[in-house]
């Protein structure tokens, strides 16, 4: 059994994280934009073109949510809609020259943000900061994936 006061250690740290990332203010990163489309960009980006569905999956909000905000990225100018030419009902999302700007920016307030929390630690601590922070995001991946595959079999 895990100690409550590392899970509350845990807890603590992790709510300070979102809070000092910006993620409980309206918009994120230096952008008009909320939480939920910075990740857009930001996903649409790193992986290329992808549905609406997928894109909810990744982020792993429902369906109207991603309807609602895909359509202000889209009418803001970050987001196009493509025609897939195998099936005129898939619709590939993709950045426009605005939206690889905004995702440029992103990435560059992102990095600062990192290198400005990371200038106080040695080299050991930031490696230490960075192992850490990957098996804590893996383990929360699993508990998901586990939890939700125990909701399936119900």
């Amino acid at each position: 059994m895990t100690d409550a006061t590392l899970v509350d250690d845990i807890r603590a740290a992790s709510r300070l994280m979102v809070r000092e990332l910006g993620f409980m203010e309206a918009t994120v990163a230096a952008t008009d934009h909320p939480p939920s489309a910075v990740h857009t960009i930001l996903e649409i980006g790193l992986r290329g073109p992808m549905t609406a569905l997928q894109l909810g999956e990744i982020l792993h909000l429902e369906k109207s949510s991603v309807s609602r905000m895909v359509r202000k990225l889209i009418d803001g100018g970050e987001l196009q809609e493509m025609i897939d030419p195998g099936d005129a009902r898939i619709k590939p999302l993709s950045l426009t020259a605005k939206g690889r700007r905004t995702l440029a920016a992103l990435h560059a307030f992102g990095r600062q943000q990192v290198r400005g929390a990371l200038a106080s630690l040695s080299k050991t601590e930031q490696r230490a900061v960075r192992e850490g922070l990957i098996l804590y995001a893996r383990a929360l991946k699993a508990s998901r994936s586990a939890e939700e595959e125990m909701q399936l079999s119900r």
